[in-house]
Protein backbone atom coordinates (compact mmCIF):
# COMPACT_ATOMS: atom_id res chain seq x y z
CA UNK A 1 0.00 0.00 0.00
CA UNK A 2 1.32 3.67 -0.79
CA UNK A 3 0.48 5.57 2.34
CA UNK A 4 1.79 8.62 0.54
CA UNK A 5 -1.26 9.31 -0.46
CA UNK A 6 -3.35 8.32 2.58
CA UNK A 7 -6.06 10.93 3.59
CA UNK A 8 -5.96 11.88 6.69
CA UNK A 9 -9.34 13.56 6.56
CA UNK A 10 -10.58 10.03 6.60
CA UNK A 11 -9.75 9.03 9.76
CA UNK A 12 -10.67 11.89 11.65
CA UNK A 13 -14.03 11.33 14.04
CA UNK A 14 -16.83 13.06 12.19
CA UNK A 15 -17.21 15.68 14.66
CA UNK A 16 -13.77 17.15 14.79
CA UNK A 17 -13.92 17.61 11.00
CA UNK A 18 -16.28 20.61 11.99
CA UNK A 19 -15.24 21.42 15.00
CA UNK A 20 -14.55 25.13 16.12
CA UNK A 21 -11.91 26.21 18.16
CA UNK A 22 -12.05 28.10 21.14
CA UNK A 23 -10.65 31.67 20.11
CA UNK A 24 -8.37 32.89 22.51
CA UNK A 25 -7.59 36.80 23.34
CA UNK A 26 -3.95 35.59 21.79
CA UNK A 27 -5.42 34.33 19.03
CA UNK A 28 -7.77 37.13 17.94
CA UNK A 29 -4.55 39.49 18.48
CA UNK A 30 -1.12 38.15 17.57
CA UNK A 31 1.39 41.15 17.53
CA UNK A 32 2.15 41.82 20.98
CA UNK A 33 5.49 43.00 20.22
CA UNK A 34 4.19 46.05 19.07
CA UNK A 35 1.47 47.01 21.99
CA UNK A 36 1.72 47.85 26.05
CA UNK A 37 -1.61 47.98 26.82
CA UNK A 38 -3.36 44.71 26.95
CA UNK A 39 -7.55 45.07 28.33
CA UNK A 40 -8.35 42.17 26.05
CA UNK A 41 -7.81 38.75 28.44
CA UNK A 42 -9.59 39.87 32.17
CA UNK A 43 -6.31 39.87 33.72
CA UNK A 44 -4.91 41.00 36.53
CA UNK A 45 -2.57 43.72 35.40
CA UNK A 46 -0.82 44.22 38.83
CA UNK A 47 0.90 41.30 38.27
CA UNK A 48 1.23 38.31 40.77
CA UNK A 49 1.24 37.80 44.51
CA UNK A 50 5.10 36.75 43.98
CA UNK A 51 5.86 39.72 42.42
CA UNK A 52 6.46 37.64 38.71
CA UNK A 53 5.34 38.97 35.50
CA UNK A 54 3.04 35.84 34.87
CA UNK A 55 -0.16 37.97 35.05
CA UNK A 56 -0.12 37.45 31.16
CA UNK A 57 -1.26 34.70 28.89
CA UNK A 58 1.01 32.64 27.16
CA UNK A 59 1.49 31.87 23.79
CA UNK A 60 -1.39 29.65 22.57
CA UNK A 61 1.15 28.20 19.98
CA UNK A 62 4.68 28.70 21.62
CA UNK A 63 6.05 29.87 18.52
CA UNK A 64 9.18 31.13 19.96
CA UNK A 65 9.81 27.32 21.49
CA UNK A 66 8.87 25.37 18.05
CA UNK A 67 11.03 27.95 15.96
CA UNK A 68 14.22 26.97 18.48
CA UNK A 69 13.07 23.42 18.12
CA UNK A 70 12.42 23.47 14.31
CA UNK A 71 16.26 24.65 14.04
CA UNK A 72 17.44 22.24 16.16
CA UNK A 73 15.60 18.50 14.99
CA UNK A 74 15.75 20.46 11.31
CA UNK A 75 11.81 20.45 10.75
CA UNK A 76 9.29 23.25 9.81
CA UNK A 77 7.55 24.60 12.60
CA UNK A 78 3.82 23.61 11.07
CA UNK A 79 5.15 20.25 12.07
CA UNK A 80 5.73 20.53 15.36
CA UNK A 81 3.00 20.24 18.13
CA UNK A 82 3.84 21.08 21.81
CA UNK A 83 1.97 19.45 24.96
CA UNK A 84 1.72 18.79 28.37
CA UNK A 85 4.12 16.23 28.65
CA UNK A 86 3.74 13.48 25.78
CA UNK A 87 0.34 12.28 27.34
CA UNK A 88 -1.19 15.45 26.47
CA UNK A 89 -0.53 14.45 22.39
CA UNK A 90 -1.08 10.89 23.55
CA UNK A 91 -4.93 11.58 24.80
CA UNK A 92 -5.67 13.80 21.73
CA UNK A 93 -5.02 11.39 19.45
CA UNK A 94 -7.82 9.39 20.79
CA UNK A 95 -9.82 12.54 20.64
CA UNK A 96 -8.94 13.16 17.10
CA UNK A 97 -9.24 9.46 15.62
CA UNK A 98 -10.58 7.00 17.43
CA UNK A 99 -14.60 6.97 18.20
CA UNK A 100 -15.08 5.80 21.68
CA UNK A 101 -16.99 2.33 21.95
CA UNK A 102 -16.33 1.49 18.14
CA UNK A 103 -12.97 1.49 17.26
CA UNK A 104 -9.50 0.08 18.76
CA UNK A 105 -5.76 0.54 19.63
CA UNK A 106 -3.01 -1.73 19.61
CA UNK A 107 -0.08 -1.53 21.80
CA UNK A 108 2.81 -3.79 21.85
CA UNK A 109 3.50 -5.08 25.27
CA UNK A 110 5.68 -4.48 27.22
CA UNK A 111 5.34 -1.33 27.07
CA UNK A 112 4.01 2.55 28.01
CA UNK A 113 1.27 2.12 30.49
CA UNK A 114 -0.22 5.51 29.22
CA UNK A 115 -1.33 4.06 25.77
CA UNK A 116 -3.56 1.97 27.35
CA UNK A 117 -4.64 4.29 30.51
CA UNK A 118 -5.46 6.80 27.51
CA UNK A 119 -7.48 4.02 25.91
CA UNK A 120 -9.79 2.60 28.96
CA UNK A 121 -9.97 6.83 29.68
CA UNK A 122 -11.64 7.30 26.21
CA UNK A 123 -13.66 4.50 26.11
CA UNK A 124 -11.40 2.57 23.09
CA UNK A 125 -10.59 -1.13 22.88
CA UNK A 126 -7.28 -1.64 23.35
CA UNK A 127 -5.83 -4.92 21.43
CA UNK A 128 -2.31 -6.23 22.96
CA UNK A 129 0.09 -7.87 20.30
CA UNK A 130 2.96 -8.84 22.66
CA UNK A 131 6.92 -7.80 21.26
CA UNK A 132 8.77 -11.61 20.26
CA UNK A 133 11.26 -13.35 22.42
CA UNK A 134 13.61 -11.14 21.38
CA UNK A 135 11.69 -7.74 22.60
CA UNK A 136 11.14 -7.17 18.94
CA UNK A 137 8.25 -6.49 16.74
CA UNK A 138 5.94 -9.13 15.77
CA UNK A 139 4.80 -7.35 12.55
CA UNK A 140 2.90 -10.52 10.87
CA UNK A 141 1.28 -10.53 14.79
CA UNK A 142 0.10 -7.02 14.58
CA UNK A 143 -0.94 -6.79 10.97
CA UNK A 144 -3.16 -10.02 11.87
CA UNK A 145 -4.39 -8.10 14.67
CA UNK A 146 -5.63 -5.28 12.54
CA UNK A 147 -9.40 -4.71 11.81
CA UNK A 148 -11.50 -2.11 9.72
CA UNK A 149 -11.63 -0.05 13.23
CA UNK A 150 -8.22 0.16 14.29
CA UNK A 151 -7.04 3.75 14.08
CA UNK A 152 -3.70 3.65 15.70
CA UNK A 153 -0.88 1.46 16.62
CA UNK A 154 1.35 2.71 19.40
CA UNK A 155 5.53 1.38 18.77
CA UNK A 156 7.80 2.91 21.55
CA UNK A 157 11.27 2.78 20.53
CA UNK A 158 13.74 2.47 22.56
CA UNK A 159 11.36 0.93 24.64
CA UNK A 160 9.98 1.04 27.94
CA UNK A 161 10.39 -0.81 30.38
CA UNK A 162 12.79 -2.90 28.50
CA UNK A 163 15.35 -0.36 27.09
CA UNK A 164 15.87 -1.53 24.40
CA UNK A 165 15.49 -0.08 20.28
CA UNK A 166 13.25 -2.06 18.29
CA UNK A 167 14.18 -2.56 14.61
CA UNK A 168 13.56 0.33 12.18
CA UNK A 169 12.82 -1.95 9.10
CA UNK A 170 9.91 -3.66 10.86
CA UNK A 171 8.71 -0.76 12.02
CA UNK A 172 8.71 0.93 8.87
CA UNK A 173 7.14 -2.26 7.43
CA UNK A 174 3.78 -1.07 9.95
CA UNK A 175 3.92 2.52 8.26
CA UNK A 176 3.81 1.12 5.19
CA UNK A 177 1.21 -1.33 5.28
CA UNK A 178 -1.18 -0.57 8.11
CA UNK A 179 -3.99 1.70 6.86
CA UNK A 180 -4.05 3.91 9.83
CA UNK A 181 -1.67 6.14 12.35
CA UNK A 182 1.42 4.71 13.65
CA UNK A 183 2.82 6.28 16.74
CA UNK A 184 6.96 6.47 17.38
CA UNK A 185 7.81 7.31 20.81
CA UNK A 186 10.94 7.95 21.06
CA UNK A 187 11.14 9.78 24.49
CA UNK A 188 14.41 8.07 25.23
CA UNK A 189 15.59 8.72 21.39
CA UNK A 190 18.91 11.07 23.01
CA UNK A 191 20.22 7.56 24.67
CA UNK A 192 20.26 5.98 21.39
CA UNK A 193 22.43 5.08 17.89
CA UNK A 194 19.36 4.66 16.57
CA UNK A 195 17.75 7.30 13.66
CA UNK A 196 14.95 9.44 14.77
CA UNK A 197 12.26 8.64 12.42
CA UNK A 198 11.20 12.66 12.44
CA UNK A 199 12.35 12.91 8.80
CA UNK A 200 10.45 10.12 7.60
CA UNK A 201 7.09 12.36 8.59
CA UNK A 202 7.61 13.81 5.01
CA UNK A 203 7.44 10.55 3.40
CA UNK A 204 5.12 9.05 5.70
CA UNK A 205 1.67 10.90 6.06
CA UNK A 206 0.46 8.15 8.70
CA UNK A 207 3.67 8.94 10.72
CA UNK A 208 3.28 10.63 14.40
CA UNK A 209 6.62 10.99 16.50
CA UNK A 210 6.77 11.71 19.95
CA UNK A 211 9.58 13.14 22.06
CA UNK A 212 10.03 14.52 25.23
CA UNK A 213 12.03 16.83 27.52
CA UNK A 214 11.59 15.08 30.44
CA UNK A 215 14.61 12.68 29.81
CA UNK A 216 17.88 13.94 28.25
CA UNK A 217 16.94 17.43 28.70
CA UNK A 218 16.32 17.12 32.53
CA UNK A 219 12.78 18.86 32.41
CA UNK A 220 10.77 16.34 33.72
CA UNK A 221 8.82 18.69 36.06
CA UNK A 222 8.08 21.62 33.44
CA UNK A 223 6.20 18.85 31.51
CA UNK A 224 6.85 19.60 27.73
CA UNK A 225 6.28 16.88 24.95
CA UNK A 226 7.21 17.43 21.56
CA UNK A 227 4.41 15.63 18.85
CA UNK A 228 6.50 15.92 15.15
CA UNK A 229 3.55 14.94 12.23
CA UNK A 230 2.45 16.61 9.11
CA UNK A 231 1.09 20.39 9.26
CA UNK A 232 -2.79 18.70 8.94
CA UNK A 233 -2.42 17.03 11.49
CA UNK A 234 -0.57 19.61 14.04
CA UNK A 235 -3.67 21.80 12.77
CA UNK A 236 -6.17 19.38 13.96
CA UNK A 237 -4.22 18.88 17.44
CA UNK A 238 -4.05 22.77 17.34
CA UNK A 239 -7.81 23.42 17.31
CA UNK A 240 -9.13 20.27 19.94
CA UNK A 241 -6.14 21.49 22.35
CA UNK A 242 -7.14 23.21 25.68
CA UNK A 243 -6.03 27.34 24.46
CA UNK A 244 -2.81 27.94 26.94
CA UNK A 245 -1.99 23.87 27.11
CA UNK A 246 1.83 25.12 27.63
CA UNK A 247 2.25 27.83 30.66
CA UNK A 248 4.48 30.51 30.61
CA UNK A 249 6.91 29.39 32.94
CA UNK A 250 7.65 26.11 30.76
CA UNK A 251 8.35 28.05 27.52
CA UNK A 252 10.85 30.18 29.09
CA UNK A 253 12.72 28.01 30.34
CA UNK A 254 12.48 25.72 27.53
CA UNK A 255 13.96 28.19 25.48
CA UNK A 256 17.26 28.65 27.80
CA UNK A 257 17.51 25.35 27.35
CA UNK A 258 17.47 25.15 23.77
CA UNK A 259 20.02 27.50 23.91
CA UNK A 260 22.09 25.33 25.91
CA UNK A 261 22.61 22.38 23.76
CA UNK A 262 25.90 21.51 24.54
CA UNK A 263 25.12 21.06 28.21
CA UNK A 264 22.18 18.80 27.12
CA UNK A 265 25.22 16.34 25.25
CA UNK A 266 27.26 16.43 27.95
CA UNK A 267 24.68 15.07 30.42
CA UNK A 268 24.05 12.44 27.83
CA UNK A 269 27.49 11.49 27.50
CA UNK A 270 27.86 11.03 31.36
CA UNK A 271 24.71 9.16 31.32
CA UNK A 272 25.92 6.97 28.80
CA UNK A 273 29.40 6.16 30.29
CA UNK A 274 27.30 5.69 33.50
CA UNK A 275 25.17 3.13 32.19
CA UNK A 276 28.01 1.24 30.56
CA UNK A 277 29.59 1.24 33.76
CA UNK A 278 26.75 -0.16 35.89
CA UNK A 279 26.29 -2.85 33.16
CA UNK A 280 29.90 -4.51 33.69
CA UNK A 281 29.58 -4.00 37.17
CA UNK A 282 26.39 -5.79 37.07
CA UNK A 283 27.51 -8.27 35.40
CA UNK A 284 30.07 -9.53 38.14
CA UNK A 285 27.05 -10.02 40.74
CA UNK A 286 25.65 -13.45 41.12
CA UNK A 287 22.66 -11.99 41.87
CA UNK A 288 21.56 -10.46 38.50
CA UNK A 289 20.76 -13.37 36.13
CA UNK A 290 20.26 -11.42 32.95
CA UNK A 291 20.89 -7.46 31.79
CA UNK A 292 18.40 -6.09 28.98
CA UNK A 293 20.54 -4.28 25.95
CA UNK A 294 19.60 -0.83 26.79
CA UNK A 295 19.45 2.14 24.47
CA UNK A 296 17.69 4.32 26.90
CA UNK A 297 18.87 5.92 30.23
CA UNK A 298 18.08 3.00 32.33
CA UNK A 299 18.95 -0.50 32.62
CA UNK A 300 16.43 -3.69 33.00
CA UNK A 301 17.53 -6.24 35.06
CA UNK A 302 16.73 -9.54 36.37
CA UNK A 303 17.34 -10.78 39.45
CA UNK A 304 16.60 -13.71 41.83
CA UNK A 305 13.72 -12.90 44.50
CA UNK A 306 12.88 -9.11 42.42
CA UNK A 307 10.06 -8.31 45.28
CA UNK A 308 12.72 -9.33 48.22
CA UNK A 309 15.37 -7.40 47.07
CA UNK A 310 13.22 -4.70 45.56
CA UNK A 311 11.90 -4.12 49.14
CA UNK A 312 15.51 -4.26 50.73
CA UNK A 313 16.97 -1.72 48.76
CA UNK A 314 13.99 0.10 49.20
CA UNK A 315 14.46 0.51 53.16
CA UNK A 316 18.05 1.65 52.40
CA UNK A 317 16.49 4.62 50.87
CA UNK A 318 17.65 3.53 47.20
CA UNK A 319 14.45 3.62 44.45
CA UNK A 320 14.34 1.75 41.79
CA UNK A 321 11.28 0.36 40.36
CA UNK A 322 10.15 -3.30 40.30
CA UNK A 323 9.14 -4.55 37.12
CA UNK A 324 8.72 -8.36 38.02
CA UNK A 325 4.98 -8.49 36.80
CA UNK A 326 5.32 -7.27 33.82
CA UNK A 327 5.15 -9.32 30.68
CA UNK A 328 8.67 -10.76 29.56
CA UNK A 329 10.02 -9.00 32.61
CA UNK A 330 9.87 -11.98 34.93
CA UNK A 331 12.10 -10.79 38.05
CA UNK A 332 13.24 -7.56 36.47
CA UNK A 333 14.30 -4.41 38.13
CA UNK A 334 15.03 -1.30 36.60
CA UNK A 335 17.34 0.81 37.13
CA UNK A 336 17.54 4.19 36.00
CA UNK A 337 21.18 5.93 35.61
CA UNK A 338 21.83 8.00 38.81
CA UNK A 339 24.88 10.49 39.07
CA UNK A 340 28.36 8.34 39.57
CA UNK A 341 27.78 8.79 43.34
CA UNK A 342 24.37 7.11 43.51
CA UNK A 343 25.57 4.64 41.22
CA UNK A 344 28.20 3.41 43.32
CA UNK A 345 25.96 3.82 46.57
CA UNK A 346 23.30 1.48 44.67
CA UNK A 347 26.31 -0.98 43.47
CA UNK A 348 27.69 -1.32 47.02
CA UNK A 349 24.13 -2.05 48.41
CA UNK A 350 23.45 -4.49 45.90
CA UNK A 351 26.74 -6.41 46.22
CA UNK A 352 25.53 -6.93 50.00
CA UNK A 353 22.38 -8.42 48.66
Amino acid sequence: MENSTIDIQAFLRQHIKTMTPYSSARDEFEDVSTSNIFLDANENPYGTALGEPYNRYPDPYQRAVKQKISALKNIPTENIFLGNGSDEPIDLLYRAFVEPKEDNVIILPPTYGMYKVSAELNNVACKEVTLTADLDLDVDGILEAVDENTKIIFVCSPNNPTGNAVSTDRIVTLIEQFNGIVVVDEAYIDFSAQASFIQKIEDYPNLIVLQTFSKAWGMAGLRLGMMFATAEIVRVFNVIKPPYNINQLTQEKALEALDNVDKVKDMVAKMLSERNRLIEELKKMPLVKNIFPSDANFILIQVQNADENYQTLVDQGIIIRNRSKVLLCDQGLRISIGTKEENDVLLEKMKQL
